[in-house]
């Protein structure tokens, strides 16, 4: 039978893991942390997953808090008005046909981990760097690194084709609450830009002390809301937030009144260049590890996808594994399976990329059309799901003036 260690125990790592073990490979995970470790750790991610994703972790039967986990029921966007306080220029929202969901890594993770000795495969509790990945790639038929942090991901080479960016474009901070007012009609994770600041948005979720909600901060940097580095404890960061909130978006700020941390370690904040790198790793024996999720695809936070990234692309890792059979683990074959991969992500990155930068006429012309068309604002909300829907209209002026035309006839229609 054959033996594949994968790298990494989160998102991407360990759906994969199930996935082999049900199928009878033999399967290692390395991770430098223990279940415990991962619980009692610092929050994670924002991981808001959205339905395709969820049911891949249903067929892998991974789906334990379903039942628990409040559900993200649609989005909303709202962009203040310029000259009007408290005003909004944009608002809409719109209901998805399933609801996404979000549930705390410290939980997910640490629980999955338990389960993968239980279902046949073994963990190893180290730090994995060039050494012990040589060992590693000499003990199985293939090395798989779904770390997404760490120094050991700089060994793979930065695709500059595909990485536009070479340093940060946001400061990030997530904070996770207790006490956050309902919204009146249905949960959503409601999106808030704000013209030359950055990006608020927040959304309910399941988190070590029952549902919560996370708030998730995105700063253009310079500007007003690149303020966490001078932040010192926990309470100082819900501060900031709640500060932010009541000076740039007072209807966010009233639903954040009574907010209170989940738990100290409810906080995060730091920032990263948007960065995809070339697959395959060359080891000094010549041996190779292959990529898998944020080690050689990883997008900024804005568009919510990268817990849903990271578990697609373990289905398509996955599924070339098993088709694969007992032919050997090449590099032209590690390239071709990243490429089905990047066939679906480089959508994600051009769609995530682009609204790091001011957007374009066509963009905001979209945007407040669907403030007027509930059609068009369903179209943009499912678009989460799937986002290489979104184009060629996201990227092409003409072919979204005929997407926001063919809305308007139909709304005319529906009129009639």
């Amino acid at each position: 039978m054959r033996s594949i260690a994968i790298v990494g125990g989160g998102q991407a790592g360990l759906p994969l893991a199930f996935g082999l073990l049900e199928q009878g490979y033999q399967v290692t995970v390395v991770t430098n942390r223990t279940p415990d470790d991962l619980r009692n750790g610092k929050v994670m991610s924002s991981q808001c997953m959205f339905d395709p994703s969820l049911q891949i972790e249903r067929d892998l039967g991974l789906n334990d808090w379903e039942q628990q986990c409040p559900p993200v029921q649609g989005i909303s966007f709202a962009v203040p008005h310029p000259e009007v306080p408290g005003a909004k220029a944009i608002d809409w929202s719109a209901r998805l046909d399933r609801p996404a969901q979000a549930v705390d890594q410290r939980l997910k993770m640490s629980s999955w981990l338990e389960q993968v000795e239980a279902r046949g495969g073994k963990v190893l509790i180290q730090d994995a760097g060039v050494a012990e990945l040589e060992v590693l790639s000499e003990q199985h038929d293939l090395v798989i690194l779904a770390a997404g942090k760490g120094e050991v991901v700089k060994l793979f080479e930065r695709d500059a084709a595909r990485s536009p960016f070479d340093k940060p474009q946001r400061s990030l901070a997530l904070t996770y609450v207790h006490g956050l007012k309902r919204q009146p009609d249905y949960s959503s994770v409601a999106f808030n830009l704000i013209p030359g600041v950055g990006e608020y948005f927040v959304f309910p979720a399941l988190t070590l002390s029952g549902p919560c909600d996370i708030m998730v901060f995105e700063g253009i940097p310079g500007g007003p809301l690149d303020c966490w580095r001078e932040v010192r404890t926990p309470q100082e960061h819900l501060a900031t937030s709640k500060d932010f909130l009541r000076k740039f978006l007072p209807w966010e700020a009233e639903r954040a009144e009574h907010a209170e941390l989940t738990d100290d370690k409810g906080i995060l904040a730091g920032s990263f260049a948007p960065t995809v790198r070339k697959p395959v790793l060359t080891l000094p024996s010549g041996r190779l590890v292959f990529g898998l999720g944020d080690a050689v695809a990883t997008n900024d936070p804005i568009t919510g996808q990268g817990a849903n990234n990271a578990t697609k692309a373990a289905k398509v890792y996955l599924d070339a594994i098993l088709a694969h059979g007992d032919q050997p683990y090449t590099r032209d074959w590690m390239e071709q399976t990243f490429e089905q991969f990047w066939d679906y992500a480089k959508w994600v990155v051009q769609w995530t990329n682009s609204l790091l930068t001011p957007p374009p006429p066509h963009i905001l012309g979209l945007l407040g059309a669907a403030g007027q068309m509930p059609s068009l604002a369903k179209e943009i909300a499912e678009g989460f799901n799937h986002p290489p829907r979104y184009f060629p209209w996201w990227a092409d002026a003409q072919a979204c003036e005929e997407l926001v035309a063919g809305h308007q006839a139909k709304a005319v229609a529906v009129a009639a």
